[in-house]
Formats: structure tokens, C-alpha cells, sequence
């Protein structure tokens, strides 16, 4: 079965999301924990709780990911900053995990000069104070492209702070195309390589979710553009032979692409057509 969504607003609550991701076609979705650049959350009643679980029940979704904001930096060195990481981090995956959210996902962060080292023990200490291990909910890793001090660029820095975790059975990793293939791993001409050093260092067991988006940068870049499905410098292609790898199938996908919901709506339709017949060109 394929499992495939996109990023969804939930600007006008979470039910209303849940209704677009029907009118797109998609059977999963992804959308903001909280306001993606600030602090602020809402808090939705009871009956637009039970309205979103109706959706979600009767159109059977597969697993649902939140995303925290881009605010959070659980690296950072600066005491106000790594308080509001820790402080983010712990309120959001309670708050997902009462909503029955599948999976929280999170950019590790950037270590602005302490280094990767010292920036890898500060992510390491926010998820500790946050995750209980009681949680239905798992925290995923998200791979990174590489800008600046970003961590999370290597499969070696995500396996090092599952090292380092109390509970690290609740932590997985989401892999996206474009950070990947800027970061340096070539999934155009390597896949299976990549598929390969990812299970050696991590174990693909614990790959839980992928953002599927095309790259405005070429490889190696270690910039994050993305762009929309065959129209970046992965290609068509590349990105369908990710879909239809047998190590990769039943995980659930996230578009990411720069659309509003129509355009997300033809995306996820070209998708599956082509993943249908892939062999009939």
C-alpha cells in the first residue's frame, strides 16, 4: 500500500486538515506542531479532536507527522535559546502523543561554533529531559543538507545521538531526498549504496518516515531548496526508483514540495500513475 501525503495547514484546526488531505487524494499528512516560526500553539476543543479521529478512522490514514518549528534548536550553545528547545520539545511531543500522532519530527539543530561534538550532547540532554518512554509517540531525526553548523548532515552524527539517548527506542530517523542528496549522499546514481551505509550505521529498521522532494541545488551543495517532484536536479526518475525500492516500501512519504493543496493534489496523482505502470515507457 502506498502511503502518501503532504504538508498540511492546520491554520484552520486540525479536522479541517484532516478533510483536505481526503479532497487531495492522500491517505497520510503532515503539518506544524506549532506556529513553525514562533511559540504559539493552539488548543483544540474536544469536538474538533473527535471530528479529526472520525477522518482519520474512516479514510484509515497511515501514520501522522508532526513537525516541530523551525525555532527549535536543541544544539545551540545560547542558555535562553536551549531552554526554549527543551521547553518546545517536551510540550510538543506530549501534546502530539495525546492526539495520537505516530510521529514528531525535528531538525537536530546547529551548534553556531561549539562544534558538532558539544552540539551532539546538547540535543542528546533536550531529548532526554523530554521523552519519558512512555510515549506511544516516536521523535524522528531529520537528515540534513549541511548549511552552516547544521548536525545531522551524517548518518554518523544521527547514530551518535541515539547513542547517547535513556530511551532510544523511541527515536527514528526521516529521511528526505533533497537534504540527503545535497548533503552528499547520491540516491540518483547510488541508491543502493546509500540504502546500504544507511543500514550499516543506523539500520534501515529504524527509517520511519521520508520527505519526498526534488532539489533546487546540485549535489553536494549543502543547501536546502527543495523543489517540486522532476523538476530539480534529482530528477523524476530518481525519486520514483526511491519510491518503488523493495528496502523502502510501507514507509510512509511527505511531500514537502513548494505547493498550495491543488498543486500537492496533481503531484500525489502523477505519483501514483506512474508508480502503476512503472515500466510502461
Amino acid at each position: 500500500m502506498l502511503i502518501i501525503g503532504a504538508h498540511m495547514s492546520v491554520a484552520k484546526g486540525i479536522a479541517k486538515a484532516a478533510e483536505d488531505v481526503v479532497k487531495i487524494n492522500a491517505n497520510t499528512m503532515q503539518f506544524f506542531s506549532r506556529n513553525p516560526r514562533g511559540s504559539t500553539f493552539k488548543t483544540y476543543t474536544g469536538e474538533e479532536i473527535a471530528k479529526f479521529q472520525r477522518i482519520r478512522k474512516e479514510h484509515e490514514f497511515g501514520p501522522l507527522l508532526a513537525h516541530a518549528p523551525y525555532t527549535l534548536n536543541l544544539a545551540s550553545n545560547n542558555e535562553k535559546t536551549y531552554e526554549f528547545a527543551c521547553m518546545v520539545i517536551k510540550e510538543d511531543i506530549a501534546r502530539m502523543d495525546a492526539l495520537g500522532i505516530e510521529y514528531l519530527v525535528f531538525h537536530p539543530g546547529s551548534h553556531t561554533g561549539i562544534g558538532t561534538e558539544a552540539g551532539i550532547a546538547n540535543i542528546v540532554g533536550g531529548l532526554n529531559q523530554a521523552i519519558t518512554g512512555n510515549e506511544n509517540i516516536m521523535v524522528l531525526l531529520e537528515t540534513m543538507s549541511g548549511k552552516g553548523s547544521e548536525i545531522g548532515v551524517t548518518f554518523e552524527e544521527l547514530r551518535a545521538i541515539r547513542d547517547g539517548l535513556e530511551h532510544p527506542e523511541r527515536v527514528g530517523v526521516c529521511l528526505d531526498s533533497c537534504h540527503v542528496f545535497s548533503a552528499g549522499y547520491d540516491i540518483v546514481n547510488d541508491l543502493d549504496g546509500v540504502l546500504d551505509e544507511f543500514d550499516r550505521v543506523l539500520g534501515l529498521d529504524l527509517l520511519k518516515a521520508i520527505h519526498m522532494n526534488d532539489s533546487m541545488m546540485p549535489f553536494g551543495a549543502h543547501k536546502d531548496r527543495h523543489a517540486t517532484i522532476g523538476d530539480g536536479e534529482i530528477g523524476m526518475e530518481a525519486l520514483l526508483n526511491v519510491m518503488r525500492h523493495p528496502k523502502l516500501q510501507g514507509i510512509p512519504i511527505y511531500l514537502e514540495t513548494p505547493l498550495e493543496d491543488e498543486g500537492h493534489k496533481a503531484e500525489i496523482q502523477m505519483l501514483k500513475e506512474k508508480l502503476n505502470f512503472p515500466q510502461s515507457k
